[in-house]
């Protein structure tokens, strides 16, 4: 059987779908992931996927593209050209995912399923309905199991990851605890300031630190380090930065892709979750992890961007002393 899974989000949101795609892939004999160009560095990460399609769908991310019919008509006659057999499409609990469908259909795909609180009509063969309240990765992967795709034998449901490479010429050798400080909304991040004193703090308490971001967040890593940190900003790519998050003692990050990347490799998170997305579906899966912030502010399952409350006090009412408490209680609890 060659199958399709789709997921169209972000970095994260493909890191998720792992647990389902290793599901799906124990029943075909060629897996191919469709993703967004933001999933794509995750979706070549993942265990079980031989092929990945990028397409930036109109539908999808912060600022999707304009709807073009000739692109449309390309990604569909590319679909068909592959011929699948059977198609699952992921999406997070509040998404649709009858437009994707609806461009399989167009593919030919014969046997296509989903979550989907939308009556369907012809557009899914498999319409599935998500528990309440359930975890984004076991959400998808009960939607793979309700279209006959159980997980193979011995798979825990876990996030993971292929073989990270060997970063001890990054990070030096002996333990450390990595600060992640920026995300990819502001509602979701900690404010600069208060990073950088937890750095200091955790650095005064006998942890060594290493701080990480991307190629676009040099300026924040260097200001949060400052003199108490090494400074990896702009220096990983996504295979590197599971290298590093695999050898660390915690993580400690908001609610951002590399909080799921570090639960992918088995390492404890203390996250600094922001309320706008509800952390029972969001939150560091499969790992001992410490929540810190305000789950009942003002902003709590608004979804927003940009934090709506004036002083973001979900976020900075956590004090450095509590992060370095909860480090130390992850390490402890699991030394």
């Amino acid at each position: 059987m060659k199958a399709l899974v789709v997921r169209l989000d972000s970095f994260g949101d493909v890191l998720l779908a792992g647990p389902a795609v290793r599901a799906v892939a124990a029943h075909a004999s060629h897996l191919t992931l469709l993703c967004g160009p933001r999933g794509e560095a995750a979706a070549r990460l993942l265990p079980g996927v031989d092929d990945v399609l990028v397409w930036d769908a109109p539908w999808e991310g912060v600022n999707p593209p304009p709807v073009d019919a000739a692109d449309v008509d390309g990604v569909v006659r590319r679909l068909r050209a592959e011929a699948y057999d059977s198609a699952l499409v992921l999406t997070s609990f509040h998404q649709s995912p009858l437009p994707t469908a609806l461009l399989l259909r167009m593919a030919g795909i014969p046997r296509i399923g989903a979550d989907s609180t939308d009556h369907p009509g012809r557009l899914l063969d498999v319409r599935h309905r998500r528990l309440p309240d359930r975890h984004e990765a076991e959400a998808a992967l009960d939607t793979a199991v309700a279209m006959g795709f159980a997980p193979p034998a011995g798979d825990d449901g876990r996030l993971r990851v292929l073989p990270a490479p060997d970063t001890v010429p990054l990070t030096g050798n002996g333990p450390y605890v990595v600060v992640h400080p920026g995300a990819s909304a502001p509602a979701r991040a900690w404010s600069p300031d208060r990073c950088a004193a937890a750095v200091r703090s955790l650095a005064d308490a006998g942890h060594r630190v290493v701080v990480t971001g991307g190629s676009g967040e040099t300026a924040l890593t260097r200001h949060v380090s400052g003199e108490a940190a090494l400074d990896l900003g702009g220096r990983t790519d996504p295979r590197t930065l599971a290298g590093i998050l695999r050898n660390a003692d915690v993580l400690v990050s908001g609610n951002t892709g590399p909080a799921h990347l570090a639960a992918a490799v088995s390492t404890p998170v203390v996250s600094l979750f922001a309320p706008v997305v509800p952390a029972e579906r969001w939150a560091p899966f499969g790992v001992p992890a410490v929540l810190l912030g305000d789950q009942s502010a003002k902003c709590a399952d608004s979804r927003a961007r940009h934090c709506p409350v004036p002083g973001h006090p979900c976020l900075d009412d956590i004090t450095p002393e509590d992060v370095v408490r909860a480090v130390r209680e992850l390490i402890e609890e699991h030394a």
